[in-house]
């Protein structure tokens, strides 16, 4: 188990409400709803799994790095992924709130966001969890694969994905949970009647 870290000092860190994460299984829905939230807002939409994506098809030197683990369901190493969130983060003003969709993903990730984060006079405000049974989620992920003829989207790399994040995931919700940062939600339903309810967990 990893030992996590303790949580840093944002005393002196820039505004009160923070920046937000949003997290969930794959097929949950957090890509939409995040997009939702940030153009509802004003916010950055900072998704880690766009930025992979958009340098995959521009055949960078990153892009080629990351899709031997994208294409097999598994998460690309904690040290590209934080670079990547690092390069991002320094064009973004600290008076404009991000909304990260896709990171952390592990614990690693998430100590390394609360080392850089006040670097920036940044702090995580809260985390909002969409949730959603995993036979929902398969189906999702499954009719996706059809309509998309997505490679990283076969059976046995959902399962893989589903499985993937219970390891390594699921205990971020934890390390939030322990500094009274989570907000869980419902991501069963239309995408409208979600939105409306992230929005009521963010102000509750």
């Amino acid at each position: 188990m990893t030992e996590s870290v303790s949580a840093p000092d944002t005393s002196s860190v820039r505004g009160t409400a923070g920046d937000l994460i949003v997290m969930g299984p794959p097929g949950v829905g957090k890509g939409t709803q995040a997009k939702a939230l940030a153009q509802q807002s004003g916010w950055i939409h900072l998704s880690t799994g766009e930025v992979f994506r958009d340098h995959i098809r521009r055949q960078t030197e990153l892009g080629r790095r990351v899709k031997s683990y994208l294409d097999k369901g598994q998460y690309v190493p904690d040290d590209a992924t934080v670079d990547l969130v690092r390069d991002r983060l320094r064009r973004i003003s600290p008076s404009t709130r991000v909304l990260f969709d896709g990171f952390p993903r592990t614990v690693a990730q998430a100590e390394a966001l609360d080392r850089l984060l006040p670097e920036m006079a940044r702090k995580v405000g809260a985390v909002l969890i969409l949730e959603a049974p995993r036979d929902e989620l398969y189906a999702r992920l499954s009719s996706r694969a059809l309509a998309e003829n997505r490679a990283d989207d076969t059976p046995e790399v959902i399962a893989n994905r589903l499985d993937v994040y219970d390891e390594q995931t699921r205990p971020v919700i934890s390390y939030y949970e322990d500094r009274g940062l989570v907000k869980r939600v419902n991501g069963v339903g239309r995408v409208e009647g979600i939105t409306s309810r992230l929005r009521e967990a963010l102000d509750s």
